[in-house]
């Protein structure tokens, strides 16, 4: 398989797991407190949950690396407006997530501090950070 077709394939497969992991935790989240349990939000990092988390975090990992070689190989300048900006959005959003990751962990050894509602914040600013993200490589002027 040519390079960059694998590279392509693989910066997919890790947008699209990261996208799904995330939307499956907040789906458990809410159908766990819809169900009457408040505190459902603080044990998104135990066993069952630990996994998807490390998944995103390995797709979170590997997407820089893949995308700048892709472009690359490409050839087109670091420079462009389009890759500057998901760039900075990139950074922002994993910066968010790790923020979020840390946040949960301090949730679930103390469950009775803490504002569920900014994590809710944090949360969805990271994913419509990815969100843009993709839909700014998806429309790229090139």
């Amino acid at each position: 398989m040519e390079t960059l077709t694998a590279l392509k394939i693989a910066h997919g497969v890790a947008t699209v797991l990261l996208l799904i992991s995330a939307l499956g935790l907040a789906i458990w989240v809410w159908r766990t407190r819809r169900n009457g349990d408040a505190t459902a939000h603080t044990r998104t990092l135990q066993r069952p949950q630990v996994f998807i988390w490390l998944l995103m975090g390995l797709a979170l990992l590997s997407m820089p690396f893949t995308g700048w070689w892709m472009v690359h190989l490409v050839g087109w300048p670091l420079g462009q407006t389009w890759l500057l900006a998901s760039s900075v959005l990139y950074t922002v959003a994993a910066l968010g997530w790790f923020w979020l990751v840390v946040r949960l962990n301090r949730l679930r050894k103390a469950p009775a501090g803490g504002n569920g509602k900014f994590t809710f914040a944090l949360a969805l600013f990271s994913f419509v950070c990815f969100i843009a993200i993709a839909g700014l490589m998806g429309a790229k002027p090139v």
